[in-house]
């Protein structure tokens, strides 16, 4: 068998179609494991691969989609993890022989990770890593991981592959029509976190035609050197005739392909809804096509979970605020000590206002457990604010609890000259996949010249080289020493960022204000020689944002460099009129308890709601009115910005415990009174499905908008949902479904809601559903997120807030 990173370079490869619909069609029943069948109806699964190759694919996915222990345990088989993967592979092999390679599927777990969800990072690669071990035994090519929703699961899922197995890993991430994942992420931040984790492709699955595919690997492209991979469904589900069927044609998947091979795309293939004709299309189009392609060059770029940001190159530089820093800041190291993060949710809201593009995080203070107050910032900063960060440790325990913390694309701050820093750090970068600050000095300490600290630099490209790390990843810095002490080594730093861009070609960063240590007004030096450094090639620079001088001279000297074309940004920020003389009410006077209660909501402050809370019984305010006139304003706020994309999942979700914190406080107080009845709401995941996430979410938002929530779970017959309806007497039925498989249970418990004369309003959701297909089946909404579910059943059962 050929190797299939050489193959990819040499040509472009197809890969089969769906397996879940074909299983079904062949005799999976409605909430059945199809996995299970590798098992028991193994003649039916090689049979379907066995066509693919006869359509022409050159890549076998197995039927392990759904085989990690969480989702084989909702059928009973969570002791057959090796069982089932590794037959899964035997069974593609068999149909493969020697003509197509077997990749083996790694499908999400359905749970999410902290802080989000309640899964660890640890806990989810020890998951993963139970199927790479059992298909590395049996003899895969290659590993394919589908259908992610959450980069850090994602994340974990690619560190498994690494850590198990040294086979080729293709990555794909789902994205809605509007380009974001659920819980926010975009193409461009997905692709950046991937590559730097070591995969061999990069694309996305499913949601999508071949159309919004090709859009979403066009922003992939712009960020990635990595081959792409594109699996596209055929066209967006309907309902014809009772059944779901995928309207789109084996022509209509193909007409991509010219500007799919321009783009780099090396893998080929579909998702849902595709059968071995469309494959035989797809096959059929790459013929007599000039199938070669050079990959981009590769740039450092750094990511969060929504956001990237580009260093060096032609990129303005960027501002690394500085100040979530406990040195001499006697509030933050208390609250370091206490376990809490409301000082780095304010710096770093604070810092991105002011400019910051990352965001240096820094835990190391007396008294505090390291490794758990970087894991807790790293949660806090990165809820806070779209900017990537920066870690900042010399405890490698530390390091390695923050990048495993974080949503995307980190830059460790830092590594230096000496064989011990070198051992202890890079391998950490390289596992978790971040760039690193190499600091211009060994253990011989900072070289006096330039072309000390020159000769220091490369030993860490060198070692960085020899650890599997890219040299773009590689950010040298060459060290502002204090001039009030040494006054000529202001030079020679400029000399040193200049030779380290002209003779290693990579980028540089500085922590500027260390220039005027010890002198005073310092602002005045470190903004002057912040602007030389600029001009001698600083790529990145750790500040403070919130100093104007300092901004100021970086803006000026963006423009002057022709880093800010157009001079967009100088205009943005200074060709408005002065703001106005602040209101007495708002002229920095503490916020009223109930503007307090909304700004806790929204900023998600889970440790100061309670006391809030507290402090509004205290001063006789009614429970109903904390909730409506404190609590229920801020969550709007936070549907309204989440509308408008300023705020994504993981905030939303973190305002929502915020609002149960609160809730759980108020619910006693409620009790004494009357508590509003806006309705009585049955939610329930359809029979056949085992997917909960968006549905728990939904359950989550109506309880804190005050609904009664009944949750019947997932994978449940209509039997049931129509029985328990009727026995509580609820206003509304929700039903969610992620699988196109499953999408016919809800029009069968639509159906027989109405045959049992039950008078409720339905309303459906989940990644495949459509408003098309809920106006086809009867349902009386639709809505394609949980905030937009609430409304919509706010203004259906004309409720009112409390």
């Amino acid at each position: 068998m050929a190797d299939f990173r050489q193959a990819i370079r040499e040509k472009v490869l197809v890969l089969d179609g769906a397996m879940g619909t074909m299983l079904q069609e062949r005799g999976l029943k409605a909430g059945g494991c199809p996995e299970e069948m590798n098992l028991t109806s193994p003649e039916v699964v090689e049979s379907i691969h066995r066509e693919y190759r006869e359509a022409g694919a050159d890549i076998l996915v197995t039927n392990s989609f759904g085989g990690s222990r969480v989702k084989l345990a909702h059928y009973g088989l969570e002791d057959r993890v090796r069982q089932i993967n590794a037959r899964s592979v035997e069974l593609a092999r068999k149909a493969a022989g020697d003509s197509s390679f077997v990749a083996a599927s790694v499908g999400p777990t359905g749970r999410f990770l902290e802080p989000v969800g309640d899964a660890g990072f640890d806990e989810m690669v020890e998951i993963f890593g139970e199927q790479v071990r059992a298909f590395n035994e049996a003899g895969a090519d290659l590993v394919t991981l589908e259908t992610f929703l959450d980069i850090r699961e994602l994340r974990a899922a690619v560190v498994a592959c690494k850590e198990f197995s040294a086979l080729p890993v293709m990555a794909l991430m789902t994205f809605d029509d509007g380009g974001r994942s659920v819980l926010g992420t975009p193409p461009e931040a997905a692709a950046v976190t991937l590559e730097a984790l070591g995969i061999d492709l990069v694309g996305s699955n499913c949601g999508l035609g071949v159309e919004g595919i090709y859009e979403l690997l066009v922003r992939m492209r712009s960020v990635t050197s990595l081959p792409l991979i594109s699996q596209a469904n055929a066209g967006l589900p309907a309902l014809r005739d009772g059944q779901t069927v995928f309207p789109g044609t084996p022509e209509e998947m193909t007409a991509y392909h010219d500007r799919m091979l321009a783009l780099g795309v090396r893998v080929i293939g579909g998702c849902c809804g595709t059968t071995p004709d469309h494959i035989r299309a797809i096959r059929g189009a790459l013929e007599g096509k000039d199938l070669s392609w050079t990959a981009p060059p590769r740039r450092c770029i750094l990511s969060s979970r929504t956001a990237v940001v580009p260093i060096g190159g032609e990129a303005p530089c960027a501002v690394i605020g500085e100040r979530i820093n406990p040195t001499g800041k006697k509030l933050y190291s208390a609250e370091l000590r206490e376990g809490k993060t409301a000082y780095v949710r304010r710096e770093a809201q604070e810092q991105a206002a002011a400019g910051a593009a990352l965001l240096d995080v820094n835990c190391g203070a007396p008294g505090v457990d390291e490794p758990a107050a970087m894991r807790r910032a790293v949660f806090a900063a990165s809820g806070a604010t779209a900017a990537p960060l920066v870690l900042d440790s010399s405890d490698p325990a530390a390091l390695e609890e923050g990048l495993k913390a974080a949503d995307g694309k980190v830059l460790i701050n830092s590594v230096s000259g000496e064989q011990k820093s070198l051992r202890a750090v890079l391998p950490l970068a390289r596992k978790y996949g971040a760039a690193v600050i190499g600091l211009a000095l060994d253990g011989k300490g900072i070289p006096k010249t330039a072309e000390g600290r020159l000769q220091v630099a490369r030993t860490i490209l060198e070692a960085a080289r020899e650890a599997g790390l890219p040299k773009e990843d590689v950010i040298i810095d060459c060290l502002a020493l204090t001039v009030s002490a040494e006054q000529d080594q202001a030079l020679q730093t400029l000399e040193a960022l200049r030779r380290v861009r002209q003779e290693l070609g990579l980028a540089t960063v500085l922590g500027v204000s260390n220039i005027s240590f010890g002198l005073p007004r310092r602002p005045v030096l470190s903004s002057a020689f912040f602007a030389m450094a600029l001009e001698a090639g600083l790529c990145a620079a750790i500040i403070n944002p919130k100093d104007e001088r300092m901004m100021d001279a970086y803006r000026a000297a963006m423009v002057l460099l022709g880093r800010d074309l157009r001079a967009e940004t100088y205009v943005e920020i200074y060709g408005q009129a002065p703001p106005p003389e602040a209101s007495p009410r708002t002229g920095g006077e503490p916020l009223g308890i109930r503007e307090a209660l909304a700004a806790a909501v929204l900023e998600g402050d889970r440790e100061g709601i309670e006391q809030l809370v507290e402090k509004a019984l205290a001063e006789g305010i009614a429970p109903l009115a904390i909730s409506s006139e404190g609590l229920l304003p801020g969550l709007e706020e936070v549907g309204r910005r989440f509308g408008s994309g300023q705020m994504f999942l993981p905030q939303v979700m973190l305002s929502a415990e915020t609002m149960q914190t609160a809730f759980a406080r108020l619910k006693p107080e409620m009790r004494k009174g009357d508590a509003p009845d806006l309705g009585k709401i049955l939610m329930a995941t359809v029979e056949g499905d085992i997917h909960d996430i968006g549905k728990n979410i939904v359950c989550t938002l109506l309880e804190n908008y005050g609904f009664e929530v009944v949750d019947l779970g997932k994978n449940v017959p209509a039997e049931r949902i129509v029985e328990q309806a009727r026995a509580l007497e609820v206003d509304a039925v929700g039903l969610s479904a992620l699988m196109t498989t499953t999408l016919n249970q809800m029009e069968i418990t639509i159906a027989e809601l109405r045959a049992a004369g039950i008078e409720v309003f339905t309303m459906v959701g989940g990644a495949v559903v459509t408003q098309d297909y809920a106006d086809t089946i009867g349902a009386d909404l639709y809505a394609v997120d949980a905030l937009e579910a609430v409304a919509k059943i706010k203004k259906l059962l004309g409720g009112k807030k409390p």
